[in-house]
């Protein structure tokens, strides 16, 4: 099916699988790197701004890549995703529901 019939939700994911996101992701268990319902439970909220500045966060964090917020395992750089595509990715992981923000999340201040 091309992908202008998919819907949003199903876009971004195969989205997220094209761009190798899901080697190390899954919606609902960490696997290499924590689910992305749990990233939806620890950085989701309903304040807008603050929303706004936690993607922002994590789609610097996806392009740099980055240590030390979910466990030992480190977040490889992808600096040749597109910030756009990025962005898209880090939407849809961030609608996901039903997640928890495990303990050993720590944010960076």
């Amino acid at each position: 099916m091309p992908l202008a019939f998919l819907s949003v939700a199903h876009a971004d994911a195969a989205l997220a699988a094209a761009k190798g996101c899901t080697a190390c992701h899954q919606v609902d268990k960490k696997i290499l790197g924590p689910a992305y319902n749990a990233v939806a439970a620890c950085y989701g909220s309903a304040d807008a701004a603050k929303l706004a500045a936690n993607k922002a966060s994590l789609v610097k964090h996806v392009k740099e890549g980055g240590a030390g917020v979910w466990g030992p395992i480190p977040m490889p750089a992808h600096p040749a995703v597109a910030n756009e595509d990025i962005g898209k990715i880090v939407d849809w992981v961030l609608a996901q529901k039903d997640g928890t923000c495990p303990k050993e999340f720590k944010p960076k201040a």
